[in-house]
């Protein structure tokens, strides 16, 4: 049974891993698409360049952080609200093959591209398309994965979270394993990519052996994949609750007649933890990566420093100090729900995006720099980084537990799109925010 138990968890986990590594893997390798990027006869136009202390960017550069951003978050928080409808159109088998099959096929895409000489254009279209394509049957995945577990016992969504929160770093450790193999850029990505293409290989053959574990380790209890592909369609959108209530299915059996007024009596209840939330990945995603990938060293002076800069500055410890901040709730939940000062914490954050536009952003057309050495650069990410995973996760865990207990399913439900929506909104506003560097 121990053994059965921790296969079914490790399978937890790496599907859980496959939901957000896809993004990170393409977030993460932003000097290797620039890099593509770059057409000597761009430069020639000076609507299509900008410059500062001799380092130039044509505008698919200046602007691939953004677009890919907001190609990004849209289709999360489109395919996320789809999501409770595509349960009674496609099985929960379907579901999660399928988005796994095609997010590998994409990956596979994309090494064979690091092959193959494009012009920019077309090389930035396609990337956008792929990233589109990526976050799209990502969410589908995310959702269908959370149901699943949600019919089993709640030790099993803990597995699911952890695989996410350790995504963001295992990408950038890949990243920085690539450098420092001494390989050429294009060689580095390649293998790279090859390595996001086993890791969700390894997903697809963990989820085909999971209906057998599961079976076995859950006979007693009647927990088998016949009722794993009967997820109810609100756990589909339930991200940020680990649990099907029973009593909860009950209840909304009872409100079919008017649940409009059900969601709008609910949402009045967390309105301010829902707008938290939304604010505080508003600011994240406003300023990350659009603006902190961009930040050059200024320490490395050439050396080997400026290679490691952002994967290990910026992506790397953005994904620890995150993943610090959310586990910490296990353990420490201040401030209380109720608090103000949970709200005016998030407020707060606001400053970081000032903070980051006067870090050494290049190229930069407006503002100064202000803070030069990479250190200040560090220090930011860091508080950045931790308030994010630590703030968000207090309100997505305070949410459910500011209604009834058979109301707790739709607060999830409802910060979990609000959590979307904060995503899209930073996506969107990081054009501004960039362009005001």
């Amino acid at each position: 049974m121990t053994m059965r138990y921790s296969g079914v968890w490790l399978i937890f986990f790496l599907l859980g891993l496959g939901t957000l590594l896809p993004w990170n893997f393409f977030i993460t390798a932003t000097v290797y698409f620039t890099s593509r990027l770059k057409d000597a006869s761009l430069f020639n136009s000076s609507a299509n360049q900008t410059e500062m202390g001799g380092d130039q960017h044509n505008i698919l550069q200046s602007k691939f952080n953004n677009v890919m951003t907001l190609c990004a978050m849209l289709p999360l928080l489109i395919c996320t609200c789809l999501n409770s409808f595509l349960h009674t159109l496609i099985s929960q088998r379907l579901r999660v093959m399928g988005s796994l099959l095609i997010i590998m096929l994409v990956f596979i895409v994309t090494a064979v591209l690091v092959k193959v000489p494009l012009e920019p254009l077309p090389f930035f279209s396609i990337t956008m398309v792929k990233i589109v394509i990526i976050n799209s049957f990502g969410a589908i995945l995310q959702g269908s994965l959370f149901g699943m577990a949600g019919l089993l016992p709640a030790s099993y969504t803990t597995p699911i979270m952890s695989g996410q929160g350790l995504a963001g770093t295992f990408a950038a450790f890949a990243m920085i394993c690539a450098i420092a193999s001494g390989s050429e850029l294009h060689d580095a990505a390649f293998g790279y990519f090859i390595t996001a293409c086993f890791v969700i290989f390894l997903s697809i053959i963990s989820y085909i052996v999971l209906p057998k574990l599961v079976t076995h380790t859950f006979t007693s209890h009647t927990f088998t994949m016949r009722h794993i592909n009967q997820v109810s369609a609100t756990s589909l959108k339930q991200g940020a609750t680990s649990t099907i209530n029973t009593s909860s299915i009950n209840t909304k059996k009872q409100e079919t007649a008017d649940p409009n007024l059900s969601m709008v009596k609910i949402f009045k209840k967390i309105w301010l933890l829902a707008f938290s939330v939304c604010f505080t990945f508003t600011v994240t995603i406003g300023t990350f990566p659009a603006i902190t990938a961009d930040t050059t060293s200024t320490i490395a002076d050439g050396g080997s420093w400026d290679l490691y800069f952002i994967p290990v500055s910026c992506f790397l410890l953005f994904n620890l100090c995150d993943w610090a901040g959310r586990s910490l709730t296990a353990i420490c939940m201040w401030p209380q729900k109720d608090s103000v000062l949970l709200p005016l914490a998030i407020l707060c954050r606001l400053a970081f995006v000032p903070l980051f536009m006067l870090c050494n952003v290049q190229p930069r057309l407006h503002l100064p720099v202000f803070f030069h050495h990479d250190g200040f650069f560090i220090v930011f990410m860091i508080f950045f980084a931790f308030s994010n995973g630590y703030l968000a996760s207090l309100c997505m865990c305070y949410g459910p537990k500011n209604v009834l207990p058979h109301e707790a399913e739709t607060a999830g439900a409802i910060m979990a799109f609000f959590l979307c929506l904060g995503l899209a909104s930073g996506a969107a506003l990081s054009f501004l925010f960039r362009a005001l560097v």
